[in-house]
């Protein structure tokens, strides 16, 4: 998983990019176990996936509606269609990915 700053995020939308975006806090514990599990999610399926520290980027937080940390964008061609802030497990990740962007 790339750290991605706000030209990465931009470039990956401009471009119609499918994939997630995984906003995260370093101090959230919560956070440190959902990125293992995209972690582990990454060498399952073949998929872009940038996180970004959203302490550095708080208008995203605006921009996004982003109610807290540990959340991800799912992105399908350069639109977002799903926020998730719940990971639960892996497999309801892998389940969630095929869902909005298989």
């Amino acid at each position: 998983m790339k750290e991605w700053n706000q030209n990465d995020l931009t470039a990956f939308l401009g471009a119609a990019g499918t994939g997630l975006v995984y906003f995260y806090t370093p101090m959230c514990g919560t956070c440190q176990v959902a990125g293992k599990m995209l972690g582990v999610v990454e060498e399952i399926v073949d998929i872009e996936i940038g996180k970004m520290n959203l302490n550095f980027f708080p208008g995203l937080a605006v921009e996004y509606a982003v109610e807290s940390v540990p959340c991800l964008l799912f992105i399908r061609e350069g639109e977002v269609v799903e926020t998730l802030y719940a990971f639960r497990s892996v497999m309801n990740l892998l389940e969630k990915i095929k869902g909005n962007l298989g």
